[in-house]
């Protein structure tokens, strides 16, 4: 049946600005690659013609404004929370543990303690890395010896092949000039032969890694192919450290038990895979009452370093950044006004 009208007495029509209804902009937020949020402020409603040119004008205005200006994304403190990261791991007393980690594909890096520790064995990537410098600045290739040294220093962590390649560098003289070519600034080399008493921090170690991992590099893409596919190839024995991070890997443990103290130094360095994601890790430690607590020290921390780069937005906003609600980023426009 036809609805039943009532008649209403005609009300005067409301005058409504064009001002107010930008007051009640629906707020539209973009972000770019860089971070940056910019905020747009769309006019709800009114369809009717607007009586005054100067209010459209000035309204058109605020609403330019308004989408021009930046609201700065705020960036991860990825320390801070690679700190609150190894709040979980335990530490046993007298035990000290630092941990560096870099997300290959952002290039954000994390970095959590900035002692200096014994390398213990994972200086033999820095022994090879440095043989291979000299031989690029030389205009030659290693030697059939040198390369067996070499296979049997980083696969196996051969002492011998260690110490021979250590003598044929100039000791900590030739490692020392190239780490400061490398731009390692933490790191010295150890006293006579003992090259495992050199000292380092987690930083200068992903510099390190970067050396051998990354594009921009004073390696050749050869050398760097080299030290690659030695340690993607670690004797089974030794698949402990940094690997317990990631599903594939590439690294160079460094084991020593202190003849003063009966402390263990238990160190790992390399690159890891985990949910489809390349990361450079580095963890050292001293301290250690056995080798086996030191091990699952280093494990957990280097896991611990990689969960700070877990969680990834499935729109590309990775690690937090551009995390302003629609309250925050509209302020601008309510202060336009």
């Amino acid at each position: 049946m036809p609805p039943h009208r009532v008649r209403r007495r005609a009300r005067p029509p409301r005058r409504r600005s064009v001002l107010c209804s930008v007051l009640a902009a629906a707020v539209i937020v973009t972000g770019t690659a860089a971070g940056t949020v910019y905020v747009k402020g769309r006019a709800h409603g009114t369809e009717g013609t607007v009586a005054s040119s100067a209010s459209s004008s000035s309204a058109q205005e605020v609403t330019e404004e308004a989408s021009l200006r930046p609201v700065a994304a705020p960036e991860a403190d990825h320390d801070a929370l690679l700190a609150a990261a190894m709040e979980e791991v335990t530490v046993e007393d007298g035990a000290d543990v630092s941990v560096a980690v870099l997300d290959v594909e952002s290039g954000v890096s994390a970095v959590y303690g900035k002692a200096r520790f014994d390398t213990a064995s994972i200086v033999k990537v820095d022994i090879l890395a440095t043989l291979l410098l000299q031989a690029q600045d030389a205009g030659r290739r290693l030697t059939a010896q040198e390369k067996t040294y070499a296979t049997a220093m980083i696969e196996n962590s051969d002492n011998a092949s260690a110490t021979a390649l250590w003598k044929a560098i100039g000791q900590a003289a030739g490692l020392d000039a190239a780490n400061e070519r490398f731009g390692l600034t933490g790191t010295e080399g150890g006293d006579g032969p003992l090259w495992g008493l050199t000292q380092t921090t987690a930083a200068d170690q992903l510099v390190l890694l970067q050396q051998v991992f990354g594009d921009d590099s004073e390696l050749s893409e050869a050398s760097r192919t080299c030290l690659r596919e030695l340690m993607g190839r670690i004797a089974v024995d030794q698949d402990w450290g940094v690997s317990a991070a990631g599903s594939d890997f590439a690294l160079k443990n460094g084991w020593l038990p202190r003849s003063t103290t009966g402390l263990w130094d238990i160190n790992s360095i390399g690159r890891v895979t985990a949910d489809g994601h390349d990361y450079l890790v580095a963890v050292l430690s001293d301290g250690n009452t056995t080798k086996v607590k030191g091990v699952a020290l280093v494990e957990a921390a280097a896991k611990a370093a990689v969960s700070v780069f877990a969680d990834r937005s499935e729109d590309g906003d990775e690690y937090g950044g551009g995390g302003e609600d629609a309250e925050t980023v509209a302020e601008p426009v309510r202060q336009a006004q």
